[in-house]
């Protein structure tokens, strides 16, 4: 059960946020967007972020004592990133002493550059007789000086007797978070890098991106090396279970596909691995599970418990990941078993529960990941939608690549948008499926169960000649070769019903209505093709108007980018779980009712589209 939130007042900014017990001073501004400045990563090692407590004030922290003035602690200063927020709280944030870096991102977001990785370059002092402390010890206190941590691992200081010496002592201190990456020889401010991926089940993204200036160096796609194993999660959690070396096989294919992706941002760039300190990496629980060669088989059945859902950090080299051989590879969490850490990164992109605003985030494929709230309560499911909006089980369906039909528009004659350009139709891809259904609907060739009518059905209609029968089963003819057949409706039929349950199971426990709802996000690669028109038509979404419904792209790599340029939104990250209440639809009551009420599809308002009402009605 989630804990009531407290509510915490900003001055002079007169700004409001209810946090649940526990979050930091610090980590609640952040989640409005009202910066506090810091440089330590919220370690309490800088003293920079001291807010002064009015209301609400709670024990100082050892940081505290360590960093302020008895008078200051006595006159209510506390070090916002130790602050404890356990009642209502009011506070006054001193002026900001810089204008911190800031980038758009995500969904037209602001997000402050404030990276995990930090370099910092020192002129030391040389050791002498009257200066004997160790190597260590004289970096350490330098990085305090400035107001960080640091924390150093063997690797690590094997090197520094060697860098310092050949370096005159000039040396730049490489850390993520604490953690001391590389001590490296001269002024090397300049190169710092790191890369985001997204790996999803069919598509891996990476993009190489610039620390500093928040840019992105070079974005690169391919294939998952997976592939071969299965086009699923249950087929890669199949081949799993038949031992450690199946695991270690599919490891293996997703950590070749990862280098093999920084391998060509390294050679388009210029920039070498031992200049990239850090990888943020998301993708369902799956994916995550066997890139760390995890074993996920106990995602397969019920009660459905991976072994971890918490967000990891390890070195990359005990994945064999190809950046600086000392650097780390960060995950985000997850929500459940099935609402994975690329969804939690959409909710980071796209703002979804940081806003007063009401919205439902929809990440569409063969698992249909839903979320739906705002900043006072936020819910999360899973829906099994099956693999009809990858083309999959469908008759003439292929994936989204040359030669697939993906739009559809019918009047007097058919009108399709194939990939490659002026190239004869192969197929058809998922979001020409919802297109093409869509306009069959409001061609009034297609009733709101789902039934193709027949040419006798509709004799006066332009379209009747297309309306045709394949081995006994009704079908619609797009292009030579290439149609769409009954058992492609049903099957779209019960994949879109599948999502729009999971949207009905948590409107109605949220107690909301279509028209309560601000906006509808469309998440992931396929969402950013379907046309909205379309997904609201066959009623994958909610009936809302279609300039609500908003194609947000590929959230899930926004969100590993964003994770990797402010360790503030990473945070935030970490934070969601307790604040997104998952649902799970599986043995729900309410479920089946609800699946059957929204399998069909809605019944159409001629006002909505008086062009097609026209011809539905010919």
């Amino acid at each position: 059960m989630i804990a009531r939130k407290l509510e915490v007042t900003y001055l002079p900014f007169d700004r409001t946020t209810r946090v649940p017990p526990g979050t930091t001073v610090f980590s609640a501004a952040h989640w409005i967007g009202l910066p506090i400045d810091s440089t330590c990563g919220g370690r309490g090692t800088c003293g920079k972020c001291k807010v002064r407590v009015i209301k609400g004030l709670a024990d100082p922290e050892t940081a505290d004592h360590r960093q302020l003035r008895p008078q200051e602690i006595a006159d209510g200063w506390r070090l916002s990133c130790q602050a404890r927020i356990y009642d209502d709280m009011t506070c006054e944030v001193p002026q900001l002493l810089r204008v911190p870096k800031a980038a758009t991102m995500g969904l037209g977001r602001l997000v402050i550059l404030d990276p995990n990785v930090r370099k910092v370059y020192f002129e030391l002092a040389e050791p002498s007789l009257h200066d004997q402390r160790s190597d260590v010890a004289r970096l350490k206190d330098a990085l305090t000086a400035e107001g960080h941590d640091m924390v150093a691992g063997v690797a690590v200081l094997r090197t520094l007797p060697r860098v310092f010496r050949e370096a005159g002592f000039k040396v730049t201190a490489v850390l993520a978070g604490e953690r001391l990456v590389a001590v490296e020889a001269g002024d090397t401010t300049g190169d710092c890098y790191g890369v985001a991926f997204d790996v999803g089940t069919t598509t891996l993204v990476g993009t190489l991106m610039n620390l500093r200036t928040g840019m992105a160096a070079s974005v690169r796609s391919t294939l998952n090396g997976q592939a071969p194993f299965g086009a699923d999660v249950i087929s890669r959690i199949s081949h799993g279970m038949n031992g450690p070396d199946a695991i270690r096989e599919l490891q293996e294919a997703v950590v070749t596909t990862m280098n093999a992706v920084l391998d060509e941002l390294y050679r388009e760039t210029g920039v070498a691995p031992e200049q990239t300190y850090e990888a943020v990496v998301v993708g369902n629980v799956t994916m995550l599970h066997l890139l760390l060669g995890v074993d996920p088989s106990p995602l397969s059945m019920s009660p459905f418990t991976p072994a971890f859902m918490d967000e990891l950090a390890v070195e990359a080299r005990e994945v064999g990941l190809r950046i600086h051989p000392h650097g780390y590879l960060q995950t985000l969490p997850a929500l459940g078993a099935y609402v994975g850490a690329d969804i939690v990164a959409g909710v980071l992109a796209t703002g979804v529960v940081r806003e007063d605003r009401l919205r439902v985030f929809v990440d569409v494929g063969t698992n249909g990941e839903i979320v739906l709230g705002g900043a006072e309560r936020a819910l999360a499911t899973a829906a099994p939608a099956g693999p009809a909006f990858e083309g999959s089980q469908i008759k003439c369906g292929m994936r989204a690549t040359a030669g697939a039909i993906e739009g559809v528009q019918l009047g007097d004659g058919v009108e399709l948008q194939v990939i490659g350009g002026d190239i004869p139709a192969e197929g058809i891809c998922g979001s020409g499926l919802v297109d093409a259904v869509a306009q069959l609907l409001l061609a009034g060739l297609l009733d709101h169960s789902g039934r193709l009518r027949t040419p006798g059905d509709v004799p006066n209609h332009p379209l009747r000649d297309r309306l045709i029968e394949i081995d006994g089963v009704r079908a619609f003819l797009l292009a030579d070769g290439v149609y769409l057949t009954q058992r492609d409706i049903r099957e779209l039929q019960f994949a879109k019903g599948s999502i729009a349950t999971g949207i009905k199971v948590l409107m109605d426990i949220l107690g909301v209505r279509a028209e309560d709802l601000d906006e509808v996000l469309l998440g992931g690669s396929f969402g950013s093709y379907l046309n909205p028109e379309s997904a609201r038509v066959i009623g994958l979404v909610p009936p809302v108007d279609v300039a609500r419904i908003i194609a947000v792209g590929n959230s899930a790599g926004e969100g590993a980018k964003i994770a990797l340029l402010s360790y503030r939104e990473r945070q935030v990250a970490f934070e969601l779980p307790s604040r997104i209440e998952y649902v799970e639809l599986s043995g729900r009551s309410d479920f089946n009712d609800s699946f059957i009420s929204v399998l069909g599809f809605p019944h159409l308002d001629p006002a909505d589209s008086p062009d097609q009402a026209r011809i539905g009605s010919s």
